[in-house]
């Protein structure tokens, strides 16, 4: 089996462990063997892996994106959660809407520096980068809005 292919059979086991084999047959409608077919090392399995309606179903019910982690690092790219998934529904006020807000923009710096190492920024490079720092600026107008509300 090619390197490429274990890889993505690791991360599709960890992907099922992840959810738990009895809820992934009942989101993907496969069978626990089918399942295990996708990320055995056997080498009659070889050639089996998992659909990827399967993948998202089973990433939408996971912890991590275990599989289109590996996909993107096979290829080299860097992902990031969409901002509206945070670690909590918690509205702490000011202070931390703040701190969040200076958290993201370090790693926004940080993926610039990353970006710019080799001299060259690519296209999705900086579509990812605008992405985020049309993001922050989101963030900044609704702080400024609810800091104004709450003047009122």
């Amino acid at each position: 089996m090619s390197v490429v292919g274990s890889y993505l059979k690791k991360h599709s086991e960890a992907l099922v462990k992840d959810v738990g084999i009895e809820a992934a047959c009942e989101l993907t409608g496969k069978s626990k063997a089918t399942l295990g077919r996708y990320y055995s090392a056997h080498d009659e399995h070889t050639d089996r892996f998992m659909p990827i309606d399967a993948v998202a179903a089973l990433e939408e019910a996971s912890s991590y994106p275990h599989v289109t982690s590996a996909l993107a690092e096979l290829k080299g790219i860097t992902l990031s959660y969409d901002e509206r998934r945070r670690n909590t529904d918690d509205k702490g006020g000011v202070n931390s809407d703040v701190v969040a807000l200076s958290q993201r923009f370090a790693v926004l710096m940080a993926e610039y520096g990353q970006s710019i190492e080799d001299g060259i920024i690519t296209v999705n490079e900086a579509k990812r980068l605008l992405r985020e720092t049309m993001a922050l600026q989101q963030v900044l107008v609704d702080m400024k809005l609810h800091l104004e509300e709450e003047t009122i």
